[in-house]
């Protein structure tokens, strides 16, 4: 089967590249002039993008070069969202310092700024490959038209309490937001057609609390049926996208849960946690199949490449 790929980033300044199935950390790459807030790996699988403090910085993942091979320079505080297009033309990045960047990967240059005048903390990119969705401090969820180069639609679910984090599913049907205080938002998303200055389109379908305290990250599974919910209590839970009843709570972890990815099969969940550690969960039982241990200080987040089916 095809290799996985999974990398983690912790506040010990290090980046670990892990065998999946064994649970050993085969690469280590330091990182040692700011943590790393955000990892994803390129379309193409050869990179690992490392957003920090204020750069985004490039590694190649099938060599030992201990160096970034390319730094985004531009941002003046913690970069805290990062995405690619899914051809990986570009970049987009999501920073405190309350603008949304947009870089030609080709040349590290940013071509485009959004001032979202509020500390940006999650950016995703809508299906479509036209649309940016963002999530800030001040609690605004913001559509921002590629095409029209702007500010399309705006909504506020909860006040001023900050959105932590965004997911869109893959079909482009549903949105979910998580706030500070453990709500996750949930709407139905469409568009005009022909498309006219609407642009996307929310309609509500559900308030969830789903946690007590913080919600750190929410993911939709590949397939759509699932929601992932990550919290400052310890917990993960898992939702069903058809009826938003809780399906499961994870616990094992001992502190904060700050990131999760699912596998491509949407059996799967690797989470990150303040403990220190990673855990491979098996969906279907509720239970830890794999930990990850290595890094000394909070693993605060993660990225997957490729199925983890059969890797038990």
């Amino acid at each position: 089967m095809p290799r996985v790929i999974l990398a983690s980033a912790s506040y010990d300044h290090t980046i670990r590249l892990w065998e999946a199935p064994s649970g050993l950390c085969y690469r280590t790459i330091q990182y040692s002039d700011h943590q790393v807030n955000k990892l994803e790996i390129l379309p193409d699988k050869q990179y690992l993008a490392a957003a920090g403090n204020p750069h985004v910085r490039l590694f190649e993942i099938n060599t030992n070069n201990p160096n970034p091979v390319t730094s985004f320079d531009g941002h003046t505080g913690n970069v805290t969202a990062l995405g690619f297009h899914r051809d990986g033309k570009w970049m987009y990045t999501g920073s405190e310092d309350k603008t949304i960047k947009i870089w030609d990967l080709r040349a590290p240059n940013c071509q485009r700024e959004y001032e979202c005048n509020a500390a940006v903390n999650t950016v995703v990119l809508h299906p479509n490959q036209a649309e940016l969705i963002s999530g800030d401090q001040q609690g605004n969820i913001r559509v921002w038209d590629l095409t029209a180069n702007a500010c399309s639609r705006e909504l506020v679910p909860a006040g001023a309490v900050g959105v932590r984090s965004l997911s869109v599913s893959q079909d482009a049907t549903r949105l979910v937001a998580a706030n500070n205080s453990g709500a996750c938002f949930i709407w139905r998303l469409s568009h005009a057609e022909p498309r006219g200055n609407e642009g996307v389109a929310f309609e509500p379908l559900r308030r969830l609390q789903a946690h007590d305290t913080y919600v750190l990250k929410v993911a939709l599974s590949p397939d759509g049926a699932k929601l992932a919910t990550t919290s400052a209590d310890h917990t993960v839970k898992l939702w069903s996208m058809a009826d938003f009843s809780l399906l499961k709570t994870l616990t094992g972890h001992q502190r904060w849960v700050w990131d999760a990815v699912f596998s491509h099969d949407s059996d799967f969940l690797v989470t990150a946690s303040s403990d220190q550690s990673l855990r491979l969960w098996d969906l279907e039982q509720g239970e830890t199949i794999r930990q990850y241990t290595g890094h000394n200080k909070a693993v605060v987040c993660v990225a997957l490449n490729e199925e983890l089916a059969g890797e038990r």
